[in-house]
């Protein structure tokens, strides 16, 4: 089966950075496990056989479960919804009483929202303005029901990547892909999270890795390229990515951003 597009956009998604990570995936491995999934770029691309994919945020697990185990009701709910502006801040006013109406709430917002975004506030509140792209169309079957697909085989779980990585092993392919956050406590990904990564929790993931590596996982770490991250990560090969940005609302404040990315294969 070859690769799927992803159903979501998320902030700091790496589809952008694929060609790069794509030449770094081993050839073979036990298992997939990726803890900071959001729109599972890489997953989507991939496709393995066998994965254990997690995310700290309890509404975008429950999105990807209802679209595995409910996508015909799913879709029933999709098909109400329409594009325009009075519906979008209709919908993102709802409180979403059912998995089913948080995962089509999710798909429709990220899909109408100005520049495609996904962020909330300090609440969780999302908050992202009406995009007006009224040309745009929400996810038609074939594209739910290839993430369906792609989702099948796959665990999937709501909880703080730690717990997820406890179960790592030797020879499974392990992916982290943490919000960006630095030592100098200023990046401008972590607003799009409820609950910011610390700086602490970047230091405890990078214990984490160096103890995945010591059991005999493949891995691969995408993180800010700072010299704050680069000492955590000593004794990993390190690439050096340039980018575009592409959150800034309006491309004449976008810029070019250098992203690291550290692997313990040669």
């Amino acid at each position: 089966m070859e690769g799927c597009k992803p159903i979501l956009k998320w902030p700091g998604g790496k589809r952008s950075l694929l060609p790069y990570l794509l030449k770094l995936v081993p050839s073979s491995y036990e298992r997939y496990i990726e803890p900071f999934l959001g729109g599972g770029a890489l997953f989507f691309s991939l496709l393995p056989k066998r994965a254990l994919l997690s995310d700290k945020n309890e509404d975008l697990i429950a999105c990807y479960q209802v679209i595995r185990n409910r996508p015909k009701a799913l879709l029933s709910l999709l098909a109400g919804m329409q594009n325009s502006e009075e519906d979008y801040y209709r919908i993102r006013a709802m409180v979403p009483r059912t998995k089913v109406e948080v995962a089509a709430r999710m798909i429709y917002l990220t899909t109408l929202s100005f520049n495609g975004i996904y962020r909330v506030n300090h609440k969780g509140q999302f908050n992202v303005p009406y995009g007006r792209k009224r040309h745009l169309k929400l996810p038609l079957p074939e594209a739910v029901h290839a993430v369906k697909e792609a989702l099948v085989r796959c665990e999937l779980s709501h909880c703080d990547f730690e717990e997820s990585l406890s179960r790592a092993g030797r020879g499974d392919f392990v992916y982290l892909d943490p919000p960006y956050t630095v030592a100098h406590d200023n990046n401008g990904f972590r607003k799009y999270n409820a609950q910011i990564f610390s700086w602490d929790d970047q230091a405890r993931l990078a214990e984490t890795v160096h103890r995945l590596h010591e059991k005999g996982c493949q891995i691969i770490v995408s993180n800010a390229s700072h010299s704050s991250i680069r000492k955590m990560y000593k004794g990993f090969a390190q690439h050096v990515v340039v980018r575009s940005s592409t959150i800034a609302a309006s491309s004449i404040y976008r810029r070019y951003v250098e992203e690291s990315i550290f692997t313990n294969m040669n």
